[in-house]
């Protein structure tokens, strides 16, 4: 197969299967909602008469559509750009230069991926509709697709599918998880989303429920009999209780983290290629990612309470290429230093050395840190005291208690230290975050004051990555403006931008 088509072509013939599946699937809750609403009053053999016409027609139809999108829904891999046109009733046609396309990934969601297809993403940089993608292409299209259009970005000519063969037979492992380590690694990923999916779903479909699920007498007095043995055994049985629904929330959020890391994290792998780092993950939707080492910005070295406790990190990559809307890239979600070091390593950056001269923020700044957030809660506090109940200005004086320490104990454990290729910044205790930045990929260097702080004297540097900015606060004003001058000039000696079009990338 040639490497340019030479006119437009369909995707693959069993996505319009898939697609008609997944429309089908969004048609269950409707149709099981409508189901309740019509036959729960009886005659069901009567209103069956009408309504099985009614919902298989709904079905035809939805398959209808579903082939219909897939006829009209055509692509062009051109010389200089891949264009798509798309719609039955209006038609739309794309056009992306290769220039444009920071990367191309894949994706299979659990349906797909059955009938061996995949979603090949074309990233823009620019996020949201701007990107193009194309559902459903066989992998070996897919594949081919995504080396294509880097080829072209390379100015670089693809001969045979064994070059692409060998390049992955190539790949060096850099770091993998197992099962155990994915089960371990959700032990740590508590969360309570299904708490909060119970809740709003049953905000939705409160309407079939016999009584209101909001009302607290309503359910008091549905309990009292069930739970009256409970009341009649004294304060110690009820809070043996309370732990008992504390505990079963607990195991809640320690599942619900297990099982949405497994879906994520299964079988992952980080490889070392030609084209980059790749990575491969997931379960039931499985996604594969090539992350050129030259778009790397800056790294993100990231830890919990626990997790620092057992040595377990995580790190991020922060690239110029998305990762579904986002431009942070994990690259070691869950593992130990000396098998993070040589991911680092790879990417061309640099853990920090241990000689490496770290700084805070002046004293002053927290101070005014603290001040502020005063300043804030303890109006509040005052009314509460003077109007309200005797006990009630506790709760505000704890707000602020909390807040004024939660600001000294951030100023305490924030960091800065510049490099001769890098910076660092460092804060956090409960969860610690490491940026390591690179001196040369910036892409803007700013100096900031505000009235309080041209007052104090002392200024904030904001540093422009492709995934959003990293900020230093509290440097005095004079050691802020020599970071900027040292940092223009290593941006200066070797652009970015020109290194990203020397590469092709």
């Amino acid at each position: 197969m040639n490497d340019v088509d030479t006119g437009a072509r369909r995707t693959d013939p069993k996505g319009f299967l898939v697609r008609a599946a997944t429309m089908l699937a969004q048609l269950v809750i409707p149709l099981g909602v409508a189901a309740v609403t019509v036959f729960d009053d009886g005659e069901l053999s009567g209103k069956l008469a009408w309504a099985a016409p009614f919902v298989v027609a709904l079905i035809l139809f939805n398959v209808l559509v579903a082939y219909l999108q897939w006829t009209r829904l055509t692509y062009t891999v051109g010389d200089s750009d891949i264009r798509v046109e798309s719609g039955v009733l209006s038609r739309a046609a794309r056009s992306v230069p290769y220039e444009r396309i920071q990367d191309v990934s894949l994706e299979q969601k659990l349906l797909p991926r059955l009938f061996g297809l995949v979603e090949v993403k074309f990233e823009t940089g620019a996020g949201g509709k701007d990107d193009l993608s194309l559902t459903y292409l066989s992998e070996a299209e897919g594949e081919r697709l995504r080396e294509l259009v880097r080829s072209r970005q390379e100015d670089e000519v693809m001969v045979a599918d064994g070059a692409e063969k060998a390049s992955v037979e190539e790949a060096t492992p850099l770091f993998t998880m197992g099962p155990k380590r994915v089960l371990t690694f959700g032990l740590f990923e508590f969360s309570l989303a299904v708490v909060a999916v119970l809740a709003g779903l049953a905000q939705q479909f409160d309407f079939l429920l016999p009584f209101d699920l909001w009302d607290i007498e309503e359910w008091e007095q549905r309990l009292a009999g069930p739970g009256q043995w409970l009341a009649g055994l004294g304060a110690l049985a009820q809070v043996v209780g309370v732990a008992a629904a504390l505990l079963t929330l607990g195991a809640v959020g320690v599942a619900t983290g297990l099982v949405r890391t497994s879906l994520r994290e299964w079988n992952f792998r980080l490889e070392q290629t030609a084209k980059g780092l790749r990575r491969r993950r997931g379960l039931l939707t499985r996604t594969d990612l090539v992350m050129p080492v030259r778009r790397v910005q800056a790294l993100r070295l990231e830890t919990g309470f626990l997790r620092r406790h057992f040595g377990w990190h995580g790190l991020k990559v922060i690239s110029l290429a998305s990762d579904s809307g986002a431009a942070n890239h994990d690259a070691v979600p869950f593992g130990q230093m000396e098998e993070i070091a040589p991911v680092v390593g790879v990417t061309g950056f640099a853990l920090p050395p241990a000689d490496l001269q770290w700084e805070r923020a002046l004293k002053r700044y927290r101070t005014d840190k603290v001040v502020l957030a005063a300043l804030l809660l303890l109006p509040a506090t005052l009314v509460t005291a003077i109007i309200g109940e005797s006990w009630l200005w506790l709760a505000p004086l704890g707000s602020l208690a909390f807040v004024m320490l939660d600001q000294w104990w951030g100023w305490r454990n924030a960091w800065r230290a510049l490099g001769e290729r890098q910076l660092y910044s460092r804060h956090g205790w409960f969860t610690s975050s490491l940026a390591i930045a690179s001196r040369v990929k910036l892409q803007s260097v700013e100096v900031s004051q505000g009235p309080i702080a041209r007052l104090r004297g002392y200024a904030s540097l904001h540093l422009g990555l492709a995934g959003g900015r990293l900020r230093i606060h509290g440097m005095p004003v004079e050691e802020a403006y020599a970071w900027r001058k040292a940092l223009c000039e290593s941006m200066a000696r070797n652009d970015f931008g020109e290194l990203l079009e020397r590469s092709g990338s």
